[in-house]
């Protein structure tokens, strides 16, 4: 055995540095583009004083875009899904005809402009709209409503569920499910049992991730759901309408709530994460 100057000196040299610079590098990144922009909110809000604080978060209008937004973006995350698991289980475990091309369709949203989603959407689900006309017809409208705010949202998320599944699914080994087969498990119990606790993560993960999408989308709601206050009105369009007013602070307290909320639903769901992962584990060492 050599010397530790010896062994030091036969390291290779690493390409990317040492642990210490790119902690600095790395937490310097984050403070710029995340820490402090979200530091100023706090900041900006507190020139409002409490009292106005809560005048502005809890007038009916804010509070009713603000509960549209998160239950709206609730809804179209979890109808993503289910939707996005069945997407991505087409995808890793199929092969047919036209499997590239609808694995790009899936990436769309990501490449879309929000603005051109919106209109697209308008068009088709509006009163004159192929669908529109026809849902118009049977009592169902969606353009200027709730359903089409959901509707939007769940067009923009669809893409963060099947992407954080898809992968995992590929990964899934076949032979854990012929096992559980031929043990006398059926189909549900196979996939409650042994697929769904190795997903949970990814399909938390893509959960928040749409979830997160939601909250903050501007560009494909405002052209569906008609910013008609106190019914259609979203958190976003409700801040830009204070930015216009020239009330910085009070669009600064709406952001600061919806925050707030965010950051509470992400932990949570990381949270949930650190648990499916743990349950997996210890399925995995069971005997």
């Amino acid at each position: 055995m050599g010397s530790p100057l010896q062994t030091k000196r036969r390291r290779k040299p690493r390409v990317i540095p040492g642990f210490g610079l790119t902690l600095g590098y790395s937490l310097a990144y984050l403070s710029i583009l995340v820490l402090l922009p979200l530091a100023t909110l706090f900041w900006q809000s507190s020139k409002l004083g409490w009292s106005q604080f809560w005048f502005v978060i809890s007038d009916p209008e804010v509070v009713s875009a603000m509960k549209l937004s998160f239950t709206a973006s609730f809804v179209a995350a979890l109808v993503n899904v289910v939707f996005g698991l069945l997407v991505a289980w087409v995808l890793a475990r199929y092969k047919f005809p036209g499997k590239r091309f609808l694995d790009g369709i899936v990436d769309l949203p990501f490449a879309l402009p929000t603005s051109v989603a919106g209109i697209a959407l308008a068009a088709v689900y509006g009163a004159n709209g192929f669908l529109g006309g026809w849902l118009e017809a049977h009592g169902i409208k969606v353009v200027y409503t709730a359903v089409g705010v959901t509707l939007a949202l769940v067009f923009i998320g669809l893409p963060f569920v099947v992407r954080t599944v898809q992968p995992v699914m590929e990964e899934l080994e076949q032979e854990t499910e012929e096992a559980a087969a031929s043990l006398g498990a059926g189909r549900w119990q196979t996939f409650y049992r042994v697929i769904l606790p190795t997903i949970a993560p990814a399909l938390l993960t893509g959960f928040a991730l749409a979830f997160a999408r939601g909250v903050g989308e501007y560009g494909s709601v405002v052209f569906i759901s008609g910013n008609l206050p106190m019914k259609t009105e979203i958190a976003p369009v409700a801040i830009m309408s204070k930015l216009e007013q020239f009330n910085n602070p009070g669009a600064t307290a709406i952001a600061l709530v919806m925050l707030t909320f965010s950051f509470g639903l992400l932990i949570t769901v990381h949270f949930l994460q650190w648990w499916s992962g743990k349950r997996v584990r210890q399925l995995r060492s069971t005997p």
